[in-house]
This record gives C-alpha cells, structure tokens and sequence, in this order.
C-alpha cells in the first residue's frame, strides 16, 4: 500500500513539472499552430458529416494512398529497370552488328548480315554508304527510352549516332556512323521498354475497385441499422409511432437499439400509469364539482350562491387545464393535417374573442402531427394575443423541412426577463395573467409541452413592426 501510494505521488509530481521550451522551438510551433489550425478547420468545414461517407473515407482514402504508392514505386523500379535491360539487349546487338560490319565489309557478307538480323534479332537492318547524320532531333523530356539507348551506345559502341523514338510512334530508329558505312537499325518500340506494363495498373486498379464494390456492401449493410436507429428515436421524439422498428446489425448497434427500446417501453409505461392515475383523480374531482352543482342549485338566488357557482366553473376549467398538462396529449396519434386550415381557425378564435385577426400560409399545407393537440396550442396562443392585443398576424410557412408558425400582436407585450417564466406552470404575470384574466397559468407551459413533443419549440420575442409579442412555432416535417 505505501509503495502504490509512494508512486501515484511521484507520477502526480512529475506530471506537475512542464519543462520550458526553448525560445526558437516555441516559435516554430506557434508559426505552425497557424496553418494546422486553418488546416484542420478547412477539413471540418469540407469533409462529409455523415457515418457512410466518413467511412468510406477511412476505407478509401488509404487504399488510393496504398495504389499511388505502388505504381509510383513500380513506374520508378521495375518499369525503370526492365527498359533498361531491353534498351541494353537491343545495343548489344547493334553493337555485335557494327563489329560484323567492320570485320567482313564485302557486299555479300552484308547481304547475308541483314538477312540473319531480320531472322534472329527481329531488326531491321541497312547498311547505307557513309553520310552525314540527320539533324538531332527534339529530345522527349520525360522518353527513358531516348535516355537510356543514348547511354547504351554512347558507352558500347562509342561511334557518333543518331537516334528517333518519337517519329513512328511503334517503331525505335537508330543511326550509327561506322568507318566506311552508316548502319541503320530500325526496332519495335516495344523491344525497347517494358511495354506490357500498364497491365499491373489496370490489374491493380480493377481489383481494388472490386474489392472496393465488396466493402462498399458490407460497409453499407453495418451503417443502415444506426440509421434506422437515429430515425426511430427521432420519430419517437415527434411522438409517431415506431413498431417496425427491431434491432440488428453489429452487437454493439444491436445493443443500443435494445437500450432504445427498452427507455421507449419504460417512458410508455410511466405515461399510462400516469394517465390511468389522472384519469381516476379526474372522474373523482368531476364527481366531487357535480355534488356541489347540484347542492348550490337547491339553495336560493342570491350573489353568494352566483359567486360559488363561478368559483366552481373556476375549478372545473383549472382542473381540465391541469389535467391537460399532465396529459400532454399523448393518446393521440400524428395524422396529416392542413395546417392552412388550422391557421384559418384560429383567424376565427382570435376574432371572436375581439381583435382584427388576418392569417396566410406558404408552402406545402399538409403536415404530420397531433392534430387536436397542435391546434390546442396554438389556439392557446392566438387567443392569449387577441384578448391582449387589438390586431393579430398570423403567417405560417412551410419550407427546409420545417414548420414555422408566428403569431403577432400589438399588446403591450411580455418583458424580456419574463418570457422564460411564463413558460413554467402555474406562473402568472402580475399585470396580465391573473386569476381574474381567467387564467390558470398553464396556456403556454401546455402549449411548448405539446410544440416540443413534436420536435419543435416555441420562444417569445418582441414583435418587429406590430410592436406587442410574438410567438415563433417551429417543428419539423
């Protein structure tokens, strides 16, 4: 124990001391930390963000460096080699040929030369009289070919020459000046260089892409169940309904899957229990409300009897608002809707409770949700800005995958430092949501409950140009 103690306290004492840089090495690193950063924020900014294509970077990306490295390394070694080989096969036998020619000049001895150097060496030789050499014609600069014959004959026959490796593309012409005669050589290009060595490119390439191919399945097949994972828990988080949904590929992708399900199960059951238990206070509350209704109805008119008839409609709309909240609307299922439609509605709502209401809508109207409980929201909010306000805006727009809703009115507003509070149950504003307002200070904790069961949010902000509140809905499609 002293010993293990002993050293976790030197390895903290040596991790504690940081020896200083010197000064040149400190600012070459930060001259570096400089385009390292702009490098790497340039790669994040450019580079995929998805799981399929990031792997398939990992996967390819290596095995293109791989494929560069290899043929540089085989254009460099082998193609250099096997052309210098054949280059110094086809200059020995000119070479030996030269020396022929030096020794046996007679005509027929040339004759019959010629002959067994188109028989036996595949060349094609004539023995021209002595002449001047062609003009040297433009040097390739990348022909190894040019270079290494050129360092062949220089080196083996030593005698002035001419050389052609571009004019006929399949042929090599070679001229050498003898004594007394000019020998003219003409050889396949491929006699040459490694001619077939494009083949270890297109072998190289073709199985890479089919091993590509391959990987590209395999590769596809590991990342559509964390897909299919990500859609499942988005679409549980819109509340719509997810039972296709079942576990598979790798073990550990099938073991979040399982966890996923699991978490769905148990969050299912704590919201049946807690509406199975709502639902008994709720029939037990009404029954209690109906008793008093019905007891106050057999006493006398009088304004007491008024005044405890309104504090029990009080209670009644306070206990369906709670209830409501604690709901959250969860029974019900997403169903395509026409929002422009729900849109006119609350054009309506506000109008009747007293203000100039006008509504539009932009994009495709029709939109998945709860329908009741997206309506309940934004009637909620519609009517809160109508009994505050004397002029309501509302514009919906469906365009980016998302829904945006903004409701706009010319009231007197929210302080800044408040429309966060408002959003937290049973919050009421000193000056506007009271009890006498008929508020129970549950409209827009409900109304954000229900907006981000969808996968939306709802925020307040000041109104540009009415100059009271504004409501923004946004949820995706």
């Amino acid at each position: 124990m002293r010993l293990t103690a002993a050293l976790r306290r030197l390895g903290e004492r040596i991790r504690a001391v940081r020896l200083p840089l010197p000064a040149p090495l400190a600012r070459l690193l930060a001259l570096l930390a400089v385009p390292y950063r702009w490098m790497a924020r340039t790669l994040y900014r450019h580079s995929p963000k998805g799981l399929f294509p990031r792997t398939l970077l990992i996967l390819v990306v290596p095995l293109v460096i791989m494929q560069a490295v290899l043929a540089f390394v085989f254009m460099e070694r082998h193609y250099n080699l096997v052309t210098q080989r054949l280059s110094d096969s086809v200059v020995r036998d000119i070479a030996m040929l030269a020396e022929l020619i030096r020794d046996y000049p007679e005509e027929e001895d040339l004759e019959r030369l010629t002959t067994l150097a188109r028989a036996n060496l595949d060349l094609t030789v004539t023995i021209l009289p002595l002449e001047p050499l062609p003009p040297p014609r433009p040097k390739p600069f990348f022909d190894i070919v040019d270079r290494y014959l050129s360092q062949q004959i220089s080196q083996r026959i030593g005698r002035p020459f001419w050389i052609d490796t571009v004019g006929r593309s399949s042929f090599v012409e070679i001229r050498i000046q003898l004594e007394r005669h000019t020998l003219r050589v003409i050889a396949r290009r491929s006699q040459t260089y490694a001619s077939n060595s494009h083949f270890f490119i297109v072998w190289m390439v073709s199985t890479s892409l089919v091993l590509m191919i391959i990987a590209l399945l395999f590769l596809r097949n590991q990342t559509r169940p964390v897909e299919k994972l990500a859609t499942a828990a988005e679409s549980f988080g819109k509340g719509r309904p997810i039972d296709s949904f079942r576990p598979s590929g790798a073990r550990e992708v099938r073991r979040a899957a399982q966890a996923f399900i699991e978490m769905r199960r148990r969050i299912e059951r704590q919201i049946e229990q807690r509406t199975a238990m709502l639902a008994g206070v709720s029939h037990d509350l009404r029954t209690i409300l109906t008793r008093f209704r019905l007891q106050l109805a057999l006493f006398p008119d009088s304004e007491e009897v008024r005044a405890l008839q309104r504090d029990v409609d009080e209670m009644k709309t306070m206990l369906e608002d709670y209830l409501a909240f604690a709901r959250g609307e969860g029974d019900e299922q997403p169903t395509p809707t026409d929002v422009a439609l729900v849109l006119e509605d609350l054009e309506a709502e506000a109008e009747i409770v007293g203000a100039e209401a006008s509504s539009s809508f932009t994009g495709a109207p029709v939109v998945t949700l709860k329908a009741l409980a997206f309506k309940r929201a934004l009637t909620n909010l519609a009517t809160n800005a109508a009994r505050f306000g004397k002029h309501v805006r509302i514009e919906g727009r469906n365009a980016d995958g998302w829904l945006t809703i903004v409701i706009e009115d010319d009231g007197p507003g929210i302080p800044e430092e408040e429309r966060e509070n408002v959003f937290r149950p049973f919050y009421q504003l000193d000056q506007a949501r009271n009890r006498d307002a008929g508020g129970s200070g549950l409209g827009l904790a409900i109304a954000r409950d229900v907006v981000r069961a969808h996968g939306g949010d709802l925020v307040l902000g000041e109104s540009s140009d009415l100059g009271g509140l504004m409501a923004r809905v946004r949820i995706p499609t």
